[in-house]
Order: C-alpha cells, then sequence, then structure tokens
C-alpha cells in the first residue's frame, strides 16, 4: 500500500493547507474586474540611424530573389515578360507613364506621317505632289500604243464591255487610266478581230483612194465577189460584212496605180499609216525631161517640201527613161513633186512593194485578201 505524503505548513503558519487550482499570471491592469480593460498603445516604428540600420540589415540573412525584370537564367537581358492576358478580345493596357517600354499609342505615333517629332538632322520632306487626271493618258490611246488595236477599235471594245483595267471591266469611253496599267482584252474581242479582213487590190488608173472626189470613185468599189483574183491563195469566200469599216491604209493619186492595201484591222493600219511608222514602199516611175545636176543625190537626200526637209529616200535608175523609188514617208504626191524639183517630169507611177508584201502577179482592177503568213 502506498503512503501519500503531504506538504505541511511551515511553523510559524496558522493557516491550515488548502488544495487550489493553478493561477495564471495576467497583468495588473486586469486584475481589477470592475474597470474595462485598456486600449492597446498605438505601434511607434522607432528610427533607426544609418549605421544602425546598416549593421541591421548585415545581421539579417540575405535572400536570393529574382527581380521581375530579370527573367530566367539564360534570357536575354532586360527581357521583359509581360503577364499574359486571360480576358479575351481584350488588349493589354499599359500606362501612359512607362517612359521605359513606351505604349502601343506612342508606337504608332512615332511612325506617324503627321508626328511633330523629327530628328535634328533629318532631311526636309518633300510634298507630295497631287495627281492630275488628266495628265493620264486615255484607255484608247494606251490600247492603240500598244499596239493591241487601234483607237477607234478600242471605243468599240469598250462600249461592248470587252476591255479590263486592273480587273475592272471599263465601259466608258474616254476612260483615263496610268500608263502601265494591265489591260485584258476579252476572248470576244479578239474573236470579233480576227474576223477583220485585209484586202490587196491592184488600183488602176482613175480611182481615188478614199472617199469619191469630183465625181471619181473611190477604190473600194472594186472589191467585188467578181472582182477576187481567181488565184488568191487564202481561198476565203467574199462576204457583204467585210465592207464594214474597211478602209485604205495609205494614199494612192488618181494617176497612180499599184498596191493598195483596204483593211478592218486597226493594227494593220497603224503600222502602215502611224506617226512612227517606218514601213518602206517601194515605186516604179516613168519619168521625162533632164535630170539636174546633184539631181540624184538630191533625191536621195536633201529636198524639202512646204518647208519640210524630206527623209532620207533610195532613188536609182531601173533603165534609161525608168526611175526606182524607196520611201519610208508618203506626203501628199510627193514622187511627182520631187521629180519636178529636179527637172523630171512623171509620166507614170506604180507601187509595187509595201513592206515585205510584194503586188506580184495581181492584176489591175482585182483584189486578194491577205494571207495568214504575210507581215508588213
Amino acid at each position: 500500500m502506498s503512503t501519500i505524503k503531504l506538504n505541511k505548513p511551515p511553523a510559524d503558519s496558522d493557516e491550515t493547507p488548502k488544495r487550489s487550482k493553478p493561477v495564471r499570471r495576467v497583468s495588473s491592469t486586469l486584475r481589477d474586474r470592475t474597470q474595462p480593460p485598456p486600449k492597446p498603445a498605438p505601434k511607434v516604428l522607432e528610427k533607426t540611424a544609418p549605421a544602425d540600420r546598416q549593421q541591421a540589415s548585415a545581421e539579417k540573412p540575405v535572400r536570393q530573389e529574382r527581380s521581375r525584370h530579370e527573367g530566367k537564367p539564360g534570357d536575354k537581358p532586360y527581357a521583359r515578360k509581360e503577364p499574359r492576358n486571360e480576358t479575351r478580345n481584350e488588349p493589354r493596357r499599359e500606362s501612359r507613364n512607362d517612359s521605359r517600354y513606351g505604349s502601343q499609342r506612342d508606337t504608332r505615333k512615332a511612325y506617324s506621317a503627321d508626328s511633330p517629332v523629327r530628328r535634328e538632322d533629318a532631311p526636309p520632306r518633300r510634298p507630295i505632289p497631287p495627281v492630275d487626271p488628266d495628265a493620264q493618258p486615255r484607255l484608247s490611246k494606251v490600247m492603240a500604243d500598244r499596239g493591241l488595236c487601234s483607237r477607234r477599235e478600242a471605243d468599240d471594245w469598250i462600249v461592248n464591255g470587252w476591255v479590263k483595267v486592273n480587273g475592272e471591266i471599263i465601259e466608258t469611253l474616254g476612260t483615263r487610266i496610268d500608263a502601265d496599267a494591265e489591260i485584258i482584252i476579252s476572248t470576244y474581242a479578239k474573236e470579233y478581230q480576227a474576223e477583220n479582213v485585209t484586202i490587196l487590190l491592184h488600183k488602176p488608173v482613175g480611182y481615188v483612194s478614199g472617199q469619191a472626189e469630183d465625181g471619181y470613185e473611190p477604190a473600194v468599189v472594186l472589191v467585188k465577189p467578181e472582182n477576187q483574183w481567181s488565184e488568191d491563195p487564202t481561198e476565203k469566200t467574199f462576204h457583204r460584212g467585210m465592207y464594214h469599216g474597211l478602209a485604205p491604209a495609205g494614199r494612192l493619186d488618181i494617176d497612180s496605180t499599184g498596191l493598195l492595201v483596204l483593211t478592218q484591222d486597226g493594227r494593220i493600219a497603224r503600222v502602215l499609216i502611224g506617226d512612227d511608222s517606218s514601213v518602206e514602199k517601194e515605186y516604179l516611175v516613168r519619168v521625162e525631161g533632164e535630170l539636174s545636176a546633184n539631181g540624184m543625190a538630191k533625191l536621195n537626200h536633201g529636198l524639202s517640201l512646204d518647208g519640210v526637209q524630206l527623209k532620207p529616200a533610195k532613188v536609182s535608175w531601173q533603165n534609161e527613161d525608168q526611175l526606182r523609188f524607196v520611201l519610208r514617208e508618203g506626203r501628199k504626191r510627193q514622187i511627182r513633186r520631187m521629180c519636178e524639183l529636179v527637172g523630171l517630169k512623171v509620166v507614170g507611177l506604180k507601187r509595187i512593194r509595201i513592206g515585205r508584201v510584194n503586188l506580184g502577179k495581181l492584176p489591175a482592177g482585182q483584189w486578194r485578201y491577205l494571207a495568214a503568213n504575210e507581215k508588213f
């Protein structure tokens, strides 16, 4: 059986020992339960001298942290990674005062033509001249210059909607375009152009080349089925639709005979009678009279008509009374007037070649079609 030993009070004490609970020590101000507890005093931060602060920071362990601008190891220096914007369809907003990185608005302003900020050494800006629409060439002229067709054909194609410029169909006459614009011709226009005919006529004396005048008939009246050359190599048949737009490409006066070209193709007309045409035309000229001194040299180069010097020609004797002329221009009655200036009179003139197309055996008053392999 165990024995419990009790603590006895000191001998000089009159109190009897009592068992009590352990006492929790509290502040002396809370001992009086009749008074409300006092409010805690506000914390006062004590200022530390710089030396003390440095000492305190030295004693405090340094924690290795990466700056939010530092990035991960291996990244480029100062490479800032912006947090991803989680809001859909909402651009990231940047501070206008962020002078280091700049804002999206400031970036656009830097590349704006109206930005007043300019480098001091930048060259002065040249003003952009306004585009004058009247300075642009007409569509029909550009088409003719490129050899696509004649101006008259170009107008017909534009009205029919067969011309496309830079992907847009042009149907208005007189439209002006850039000289280097892309022009596409419809296949309908090409088929229409392929149906154009060119006729070689051996014009006799007494017919004019173009419109009727002074009671003389134009040479086109000779283009009839009965006058088609029986040895025409093209074997094409006559049809009355070929009269539409058929016009002479060059002149041959009423007293002259020989090769005359009548065509519906504006490209051929431009090659033969255009301002920049250089196609040779060969003539056999029968003359009378006596050639003046240096007359042959003057016929080749040195004569002027109406105050304009003629282009160089090739003139030589074919026989004792016939000259051979090769010209690259066609003034009105040019050969007859040239001969008069050197003392000669023309009594007969016949054109036998235009470019690479010869009159050949074609009889006077008859005609034939220009073959596909014949080029001027």
